[in-house]
């Protein structure tokens, strides 16, 4: 069996990937990268990702960052992560596209302002905020995203993670998944799966990762 390594920390973009591995029961090690003492920016990890983000993924075709990229790979060699059928295939790709190039990196700007802005970092959350809900509402009402009701795939994974860190960053009482009544159906049925029970455990993501996110309690490492 391909011998594969998460670099990971816990309730980190690394968590699309570890739901991705465990969906594929693919054999996996994890090598904690300790945010809180800025283990992403340690000159060792840098080698293997520049960019000093979260997740990276050891194979035998060398390292992989960008989530992305990640579980395309996976998908490519070992199949199992996108939907069949032509028409299919293509809506989930669009979209898995469209969540790693236009929703994720929103997200990062209302998560990371300071990174972002020398100004107000208020001047930019708000706006942020409104195209996150835009984003989302887009999601909610296209016609052409059948993965959100069929079994979990790719975008699936990468979605659901992502609408927990709705709920608990960028500020107070600013969103409510309940006022996507599909994306709520979508983040029940996900918390059901067996990759999101272990998750649970293995990162301290609590009862209701998807549809109650509250912050994570990891057995090890640190979320921010």
């Amino acid at each position: 069996m391909t011998k594969l390594i998460l670099h990971y920390a816990p309730d980190n973009a690394s968590l699309i990937i570890r739901l991705a591995l465990d969906h594929l029961n693919l054999p996996f090690e994890t090598v904690l990268v300790d945010r809180a003492s800025a283990a992403q920016r340690d000159p060792a990890y840098l080698t293997i990702n520049p960019n000093g983000l979260i997740p990276t993924l050891i194979t035998p075709d060398g390292a992989i960052f960008e989530t992305t990229a990640i579980l395309l790979w996976l998908e490519g060699r070992f199949g199992g992560l996108m939907p069949t059928g032509d028409t299919t295939r293509t809506s989930a790709l669009k979209w898995l596209i469209w969540i790693g190039n236009t929703l994720h990196p929103s997200q990062r700007m209302m998560f990371y302002p300071d990174t972002y802005t020398d100004g107000d970092i208020e001047d930019l959350r708000a706006p942020t905020r409104r195209r996150i809900a835009r984003l989302l509402t887009l999601l909610s009402d296209a016609k052409d995203a059948d993965w959100l009701e069929a079994a979990p795939s790719a975008p699936s994974f990468y979605l659901a993670p992502l609408l927990r860190w709705c709920a608990i960053y960028g500020g107070d009482h600013w969103f409510d998944l309940a006022d996507y009544p599909r994306l709520f159906a979508f983040a029940q049925r996900m918390e059901q799966t067996e990759p999101a029970f272990r998750a649970m455990r293995t990162e301290g993501l609590g009862a209701h990762p998807f549809t109650a996110p509250k912050p994570p309690n990891p057995p090890e490492g640190s979320a921010v």
